[in-house]
Formats: structure tokens, C-alpha cells, sequence
């Protein structure tokens, strides 16, 4: 059976990803492993810790997320599989080692702040998440509201092609029975021909897909992936973590301090080789 891992740090933004994850579980049957890292007290005199203390850490972790397991169930429907896993360590690090061994359809991971971006990619967990997990990263806002997925937006920069990784994507795509829209912000003036987007080289990855191509004008990168995600009612949007112009552009923050893409759209990273 398929498995979604939910870090949680029992904070409101991560039980409400969490909550999103249990939805999600129910649209493609799929289990949820709820993941808290904890960790270990450290001595700060010549005195070891007790392995009294080190215990009692462990208990706590396993108790709250018991807790929060029957909290879960309480509302989730009949047949949703939970189950619960602490570690001690870094979170990076016991994520990593947690797919490896699991090999999960995705991870779901809960936003710092609704909107804030740069601080959800640039934070040391999700930052290296995207970037090394070999699974898709799904980043949840904290005022996300699961809809069940109709369609799939994937941004992505023509102007700098890079090699899509088309079975991530089609495996996405086809789970959730998605359509698929790939949407592009052109920056340079002049008249835009939608047309000739079908004779790039991504198109011959994704063909069987039937991608429908959407292109704005724009000189803002993050105001044209906003207004074409609103256009098009995309529920959940992939995006490739490479540094290219498109990506640099959505996460960075604007003069007046404003984050980029500031919208409740769950975004989800894919790997690339």
C-alpha cells in the first residue's frame, strides 16, 4: 500500500498538514506515517544524562503523537490506515533514512507561514527535502484546505529549458486522475505564439498526458504564476527545484518585503537527477 510520511512538530501549521495529508490519503488510498524527530537532552556539565531522562523524552514524543493519532481517527474515514514513528536525531537526516527504507509516494510538509515561501524552500528541513529526498515534497500552507485534485498546475521556465523528469510527473498526474497544465510566465515583450510551446522538448515527455499550455505576459514571474493558477483553479502546483530564472523568481523576496506567490496553493517538489 502506498504511504504518505507527515513530519510534525505538533505545531498548528503541521497538525494542519498533517489533516491535509489524511485527506489526501483518502482521494488516492493511501496510508499515512505520522514522523516526529525529537531530541536528545544534552549534558551541559560533566554529568552524563540519565538514561532516566532519555526515556522519558522518547515517552513524551510517543505519547503526543498517540494523542494525535486518535485525534485524527476521531474524524477520518473508516479504512484510513495511521501510523506513528518517533525518532531521536536530525529531522533532515531520520527523513531521509525513513524514505530510503520505505520508499513513500510523497512526504507532506507543513509551511513556516502561509505565503512565506522563501522561508519554507530556504529552512534547513524543507530545503533539504526538496533537494535530496528522492520522493515528491508536497509544502503545505498552513491555511490549506484540502480539495480533492482536479488539476495539477506544473510551472515551468521555456525561456531555460531543463529536462523535466516525466515518469515523477506522470505518476503524479495519473494517481491523482489530474489533468495537467503546464504554465509558463513569458517576461520579454511582444506577442506571445501558445502554439509553438507544443514543439519543445516536453512535450514529447508528457505527450500521452495530454498537457493543456497556458502562457502569460508578465514582467513578474510570481504575480503571472498567481493570476494563471487562479485562472485555471489549480489545486496543487509542481515545481522543479532547479536554479533557473523561474524558480529564483518565485522565492525570492520582492523590494517590499512581500514573498513571493503569496497563495494557499500546495506546492509540490519533485527530484531531479
Amino acid at each position: 500500500m502506498k504511504t504518505i510520511i507527515v513530519p510534525t512538530g505538533f505545531t498548528a501549521a503541521s497538525s494542519n498538514a498533517v489533516q491535509f495529508a489524511v485527506d489526501m490519503a483518502v482521494q488516492i488510498q493511501s496510508a499515512v506515517l505520522l514522523l516526529h524527530v525529537y531530541q536528545l537532552p544534552v549534558a551541559i556539565s560533566e554529568l552524563p544524562v540519565s538514561f532516566e531522562t532519555i526515556d522519558q523524552v522518547k515517552q513524551t514524543a510517543e505519547d503526543r503523537l498517540a494523542a494525535l493519532k486518535k485525534e485524527i481517527e476521531a474524524t477520518a474515514p473508516p479504512g484510513v490506515v495511521i501510523t506513528t514513528e518517533a525518532r531521536p536525531g536530525n529531522i533532515a537526516d531520520e527523513l531521509h533514512l525513513l524514505c530510503n527504507a520505505i520508499h513513500p509516494f510523497a512526504v507532506v510538509m507543513a509551511c513556516s507561514r502561509a505565503g512565506k515561501l522563501e522561508r519554507i524552500l530556504f529552512g534547513s528541513a524543507s530545503l533539504s527535502a526538496i533537494h535530496h529526498l528522492e520522493v515528491p515534497v508536497l509544502l503545505v500552507p498552513p491555511e490549506a484546505k484540502f480539495q480533492p485534485v482536479k488539476r495539477i498546475g506544473l510551472a515551468y521556465d521555456f525561456d531555460h529549458y531543463v529536462d523535466a523528469p516525466p515518469q515523477e510527473i506522470r505518476a503524479i498526474v495519473r494517481e491523482f486522475n489530474a489533468e495537467l497544465h503546464v504554465l509558463n510566465v513569458h517576461q520579454s515583450a511582444g506577442h506571445i505564439n501558445e502554439n509553438r510551446l507544443h514543439t519543445f522538448l516536453l512535450h514529447k515527455t508528457i505527450a500521452d498526458l495530454h498537457p493543456q499550455y497556458h502562457v502569460i505576459d508578465r514582467k513578474n514571474v510570481e504575480e503571472g504564476l498567481k493570476e494563471l493558477v487562479q485562472q485555471y483553479q489549480i489545486d496543487i502546483m509542481i515545481i522543479i527545484p532547479r536554479r533557473h530564472p523561474l524558480l529564483q523568481a518565485m522565492f525570492r523576496t520582492s523590494h517590499s518585503d512581500q514573498m513571493a506567490l503569496q497563495t494557499n496553493i500546495p506546492l509540490m517538489a519533485i527530484h531531479h537527477e
